[in-house]
């Protein structure tokens, strides 16, 4: 036993009235040899239950160890608090029945011959729950299988590899889960998962992680935890011999490092025995693989294929280097009254105009009906390439947001506006230039059947020119000619991709790519140059 429990009450108390002791002395887990050893948790579990809250959502490399501690901890549980119930949900039938044997063999080993009195007797132990004597019950559910959430009360829900679950299911189960919390302060709910691509799941980690106004606590944990040190130790020893056999019998040194591996030493303070490991994994499956199944960073756990148009890694770099748009307070007195209903909800402003320096905007219309639909948007940069706003919502109607667009361009400093003519953008521009008086408009030169030229507003998007203006805009974004400052613009492009020739955004539910339209449509204007207004 770890640790030697005098048979005294106090004692007893102490142990059953603290998970860390409860794990230790009494929870038997299977190591990496296959031995039965006592549950003593590791940095990263200790870390989470220091920060544990109601609402957590956890990002992390593989087998880190967090469904165990959630078993171990859904069991003490169970046993010390009465009349309470517990979920753990994954992502496969076959899963969920490997847990349900677990968390049995962790009861079966806990020492009944000894202390009788501490744990209560399994009444019902089948293939969906575990039910005690004391009235607690330990229940295991399938996503996309019967609903176990509606009509019951958890003092605790674990949704285990969230992001494998089914992508249209993924909003309807948090929906479900969070009123079936317990209502006191106790109860909680642990979402965990390693990245898989865009679902619901990333854009909740990541809402969260970057800390925009969500209830969700954010808890990552990369490939260089400590955990790894101990869980991986014979795959990091495999690593070592393999670099070994390839080096003439000597480990890595500093000399070794390629130019990602010299940023993971000196920026992350990966030692040579993860870097070697690094390596041996990458060239045993792929860098992608390895960076979704053992991340440095969040944006890069949540990458792309290399049929990512833009270059994931220049996308990625700036998204840690973005600044936030400015405080409502802070500019609500500045800007016109039409947009202050707007103000860091659909409109985010990260710098104010300057006088007399122009601007540049492209524009995307939508249709304005909300629902799933997509957004209408606005980018606008300085001449310099900074950005200075966005703006995206997809419940605004083509008139009301030709005033937006109005107003918006105005306070820009009369800004030199692109919009994309198709579809609703034609009534958008004749109500700017007839309705509003909007004269600094792009304009495209056309020929007619009879082979006149003539010139009409906005910028019309085809096969042929969409090419154009995704080329220009991925040339003008990877060769640092404009800076963007939108969160949502780029993981729109982190999502924009090339499948056989057609460019667009990855299908899912609430993934779009109209930011991503709107700032190609500044670069367009930014290529034109022209200032139709004196400023």
């Amino acid at each position: 036993m770890a640790a030697k429990i005098k048979s005294n009450n106090k004692a007893l108390q102490q142990v059953m009235g603290d998970f860390r002791l409860f794990a230790k002395n009494f929870i038997k887990i299977i190591d990496n040899n296959g031995e039965s050893v006592p549950f003593v948790l590791n940095p990263e579990q200790e870390q989470f239950i220091n920060e544990m809250v109601k609402y957590n959502i956890i990002l992390k490399g593989r087998q880190i160890g967090f469904t165990t501690l959630s078993l171990g901890y859904m069991l003490w549980s169970a046993l010390t608090k009465p009349d309470t119930n517990y979920l753990m949900m994954t992502h496969h039938n076959k899963v969920t029945q490997s847990l349900l044997r677990r968390i049995n063999k962790m009861y079966q080993y806990l020492p009944h011959d000894k202390y009788p009195e501490l744990f209560p007797k399994k009444v019902i132990s089948n293939r969906d729950e575990i039910y005690f004597e004391n009235g607690s019950r330990i229940q295991m559910a399938t996503a996309g299988g019967e609903d176990s959430i509606s009509g019951n009360t958890f003092e605790l829900i674990h949704l285990s590899e969230m992001a494998k679950y089914p992508t249209e299911q993924q909003e309807e189960i948090i929906a479900t889960s969070i009123p079936a919390l317990a209502k006191n302060p106790n109860s909680k709910i642990i979402i965990e998962a390693t990245a898989m691509g865009f679902n619901y799941y990333q854009e909740m980690f990541m809402k969260a992680w970057r800390g925009k106004e969500s209830v969700w606590k954010s808890h990552f944990y990369s490939w260089l935890s400590k955990a790894y040190s101990s869980q991986f130790k014979h795959s990091f020893d495999e690593a070592e011999v393999w670099f070994k056999e390839h080096n003439q019998g000597r480990r890595m040194s500093f000399n070794d490092l390629e130019h990602d591996e010299k940023i993971l030493r000196d920026k992350y303070k990966a030692t040579f025995r993860q870097l070697m490991f690094r390596r041996y994994y990458i060239e045993t499956n792929s860098l992608e693989k390895f960076q979704r199944e053992f991340p440095t960073t969040p944006n890069e756990a949540f990458q792309t294929s290399n049929i990512s148009v833009f270059d994931t890694n220049k996308v990625v770099e700036r998204l840690q280097n973005v600044i936030d748009p400015l405080p409502t307070n802070e500019i609500y007195d500045e800007i016109p009254d039409i947009l202050k209903p707007y103000l860091n909800k659909s409109l985010f402003i990260y710098h104010l105009p300057k006088h007399g320096i122009r601007m540049y905007g492209g524009v995307d219309v939508a249709s304005g009906n909300g629902g799933n639909t997509d957004n209408s948007t606005c980018s606008i940069f300085d001449v310099e390439g900074q950005q200075m706003a966005s703006f995206y919502a997809n419940d605004v109607p083509v008139y009301e947001y030709a005033k937006v667009i109005n107003a918006l361009g105005r306070f820009f400093n009369y800004a030199f506006l692109c919009v994309e003519r198709n579809s609703f953008g034609t009534p958008l521009l004749e109500r700017l230039r007839k309705e509003h008086g909007y004269l600094n408009l792009l304009k495209s030169k056309i020929f007619n059947e009879r082979g006149k030229k003539r010139f009409q507003l906005g910028f019309q998007t085809t096969n042929v020119t969409k090419s154009i203006l995704i080329s220009d805009l991925k040339e003008y974004f990877e060769m640092n000619q404009i800076n963007i400052e939108c969160v949502q613009t780029l993981e729109e492009m982190k999502i924009y991709i090339d499948d056989n020739g057609k460019m667009g955004n990855k299908r899912g539910s609430g993934l779009h790519d109209d930011l991503v339209i709107s700032v190609a449509m500044s670069v367009q204007a930014m290529k034109q140059g022209k200032y139709y207004v004196e400023i």
